[in-house]
């Protein structure tokens, strides 16, 4: 499929998206589910969380318009597992569902994305790649796949910050598809990137609409298959994608960990994340998700420098990162500590 037409539909994408969002907003939209506050939240007015049915709706619209044109035959598979995982999500908006549930469909969803084709079948260093064994690398698939799509959902919980990563994500993933000369996938991420800046508006603090569960797993899931597309199409290692998405995954999976140590119920709903400790620190919306965003770009754009340079550059780089991720850390923990 040509770039042009494929930025056509990008375009058209957006334009969905938000009249879709603009709709969803108003009080007597069909579907008018409330998010009110509790002693977690970030805000302090009911507000909908319905936006994530306007970003799924179009992506999906999107991906539909492009099957003729895109010779992708995974790509009606992962349209249905999208649709199976995003009404899950709409469920547990609706009515809570228990937690069981919920990782049951996640892995029948999983499990039909591997169906497709879709493992981690190698992972990749400077310099090398290990091989994984065919019991091993499902595993891990089924890890990552899950991971990706909860911890997406976990992090959604300031204005803003889930769709501006996912924006700056899946631009950072069309560049390198770009640079590789794989238009579709340019296009896909270009259609995601379309949806979500229709919603993106609503949702900067302070935030208009949420995108909910809806939005945020669907969003999970469709990142780490395209996170699994670029790797099997070798146009990066896992560890590039590792690094593009470091905010989210550093925050959610090093917030987990010390939950799981503290002997905390890790699945029950809680504002401990390092975005929602800043904000209670008196950061605000704005200059949080503004200074997240600038360390995604960050993040990003060292990505794909490291994609470029040699071994010992990209494990250098690695270990940078390293230290950077533990200075923030640090600096959050002393800022509580002046607090208190």
């Amino acid at each position: 499929m040509a770039l042009n037409l494929g930025l056509l539909v990008v375009i058209l994408a957006m334009i969905v998206s938000f009249s879709l969002v603009k709709y969803l907003i108003q009080p007597y939209a069909i579907i008018n589910i409330l998010d009110h506050p509790n002693h977690r939240s970030l805000h302090s007015q009911p507000i909908p969380r319905t936006g994530g049915i306007a970003i799924i709706v179009t992506i999906l619209i999107s991906f539909i318009g492009i099957l003729y044109f895109v010779p992708l035959n995974f790509l009606p598979n992962l349209m249905l597992a999208t649709v199976f995982v995003a009404l899950i999500a709409l469920a547990d908006d609706r009515w809570s569902l228990p937690i069981w549930i919920r990782l049951c469909c996640h892995l029948v969803a999983t499990l039909w994305l591997m169906g497709s084709g879709f493992r981690i079948e190698s992972i990749e260093y400077p310099n090398g790649v290990w091989l994984l064994l065919p019991i091993v690398d499902g595993i891990i698939t089924l890890f990552f796949v899950i991971w990706m799509l909860n911890l997406y959902n976990f992090m959604d919980g300031m204005d803003g910050f889930a769709a501006g990563m996912t924006m700056i994500g899946c631009s950072t993933l069309a560049l390198l598809g770009y640079q590789a000369n794989v238009n579709e996938y340019v296009i896909i991420n270009g259609i995601i990137v379309a949806s979500v800046l229709g919603f993106w508006g609503f949702n900067f603090p302070p935030a208009k609409i949420f995108m909910g569960d809806i939005g945020s797993s669907s969003l999970g899931f469709l990142i780490a298959a395209l996170i699994l597309w670029g790797h099997q199409q070798k146009l990066f290692p896992l560890w590039v994608a590792g690094l593009i998405f470091s905010p989210f995954i550093i925050d959610a999976t090093m917030t987990l960990l010390k939950r799981v140590i503290l002997g905390e119920k890790f699945w029950l709903p809680h504002c401990s994340h390092y975005y929602q400790r800043l904000v209670q620190l008196g950061w605000g919306h704005k200059t949080t998700v503004l200074s997240e965003y600038g360390l995604m770009l960050a993040c990003s754009i060292s990505a794909v420098w490291l994609t470029r340079s040699e071994a010992d550059v990209q494990w250098w780089g690695g270990i940078v990162w390293v230290i950077v991720y533990l200075l923030l850390i640090i600096m959050v923990n002393y800022l509580e500590h002046q607090q208190d």
